[in-house]
């Protein structure tokens, strides 16, 4: 089984440049990151999002969207712009942001998105929230332990993968680190390495299938390509 290494540490705080992230953070908040591809989002993304933001207590969560996941290849994923326009329309609940700052701060991977925020916004009580089809190959991740290290993590139960994610090697390694699901909202003051798991009505939704119903169909008699 291939493990993802550790990663480098970029700049702080990202680039200098990047001061506008689209969103308002003050010392003290409980605030979710929400990182994914978002290719296409829907409503599962909704319910994940919404199921931590109300579980945890949480004053904000942040949906990021990626610039381009290092595990997907870049020729099925749609362009930003899009992608950001898809997840707004699915984050118009109150407590909801969506943002470029990946893309702003030059964060390739998950780990320094965290840590740039973490030197951006110092106080600020970050937990990272995920479903729990990315906790079953967190293993995969660019410095996923360091991650764990870095900020608390929420995962949210998704429809088939469950019971997968809670015995994948990452839920093996940090079993010590688990937090009961109804001390939830203790979470995001924490100290790491500290996760938990939330269970809760199930969302069907999944981007794989949506991209797939979005493919234009091959007419009937078409020759297919050599």
């Amino acid at each position: 089984m291939w493990f993802a290494g550790p990663a480098r540490r970029l700049p702080a705080a990202g680039r200098p440049g990047a001061l506008r992230l689209g969103f308002h953070l003050e010392p003290g908040m409980r605030v979710g990151l929400f990182g994914g591809s978002f290719n296409p989002a829907h409503e599962g993304h909704a319910h994940v999002a919404e199921t931590a933001r109300r579980r945890l207590g949480l004053d904000l969560v942040i949906w990021l969207v990626s610039p381009q996941n290092p595990l997907k290849p870049t020729h099925e994923t749609a362009s930003l712009a899009e992608r950001m326009a898809g997840a707004r329309a699915f984050a118009r609940q109150k407590g909801m942001a969506v943002s470029d700052a990946e893309s702003r701060l030059g964060s390739r991977y998950t780990i320094d998105s965290v840590r740039a925020l973490k030197a951006r916004h110092p106080g600020v009580h970050f937990v990272w929230i995920m479903g729990a089809d990315s906790l079953a190959t967190f293993h995969r991740w660019r410095g996923w332990t360091q991650i764990m290290a870095e900020t608390p993590v929420a995962v949210v139960s998704r429809p088939w993968i469950s019971l997968k994610s809670r015995t994948s090697p990452a839920a093996r390694r940090f079993a010590h680190a688990r937090v009961p699901s109804n001390q939830a909202r203790s979470l995001p003051g924490r100290r790491t390495p500290a996760w938990v798991f939330l269970r809760g009505p199930l969302n069907f939704q999944s981007s794989t299938a949506l991209r797939e119903r979005m493919r234009p169909t091959r007419p009937e008699g078409a020759i297919k390509d050599r």
